[in-house]
This record gives C-alpha cells, sequence and structure tokens, in this order.
C-alpha cells in the first residue's frame, strides 16, 4: 500500500480514472453493438442513426485518453464499410 502522500493521491486518481475509463467502455461496445443490431436487421436509416452515436462515444474516448486514436479509427472505419454495406429497404 501507498504511504507517501503523493502516492495515496495516485492511488485515488487512478482508481477514479479506472472507473470512468470502464464506463467510457461500456458505452461504447453498447453503442457497437446496436449498430451491428441495426445492420443485421437490414435497417439502414437506424444504423447509420446509431453509428453516428458510436462515432461520437469514440471520438470522445479518444479525446479523453480512454482509447488510442488509430483503435477508434479503425472501428469506425469498419462500422461505417458494414453500414453502408446494408441494402435500403
Amino acid at each position: 500500500m501507498a504511504t507517501h502522500k503523493s502516492a495515496i493521491k495516485r492511488n485515488r486518481q487512478n482508481l477514479k480514472r479506472r472507473a470512468r475509463n470502464i464506463a467510457v467502455e461500456s458505452a461504447i461496445k453498447t453503442a457497437i453493438r446496436h449498430v451491428k443490431e441495426n445492420i443485421t436487421k437490414g435497417d439502414k436509416e437506424n444504423a447509420a442513426a446509431s453509428l453516428a452515436k458510436a462515432v461520437r462515444l469514440l471520438d470522445k474516448a479518444v479525446s479523453k485518453g480512454t482509447l488510442h486514436r488509430n483503435n477508434a479509427s479503425r472501428k469506425i472505419s469498419r462500422l461505417s464499410l458494414a453500414v453502408n454495406t446494408v441494402a435500403p429497404k
């Protein structure tokens, strides 16, 4: 366990950041799941709308340092490609 004042503070900061990162990653996974569900249904309009929400969450996670920019970019690219291949009804 940390004994120095600075180490105790650093431990508090790490716990807060870890909790925030877990929440952000969970929200991203949920958003991606919604996009994939709409793709499998063949609903292009809802897939595009849910893609916009997922892209916003991914970009925000990058700006906060939760995800690496290349990781988020890869996810956005693959989801966009999948949404664009859905045939409109």
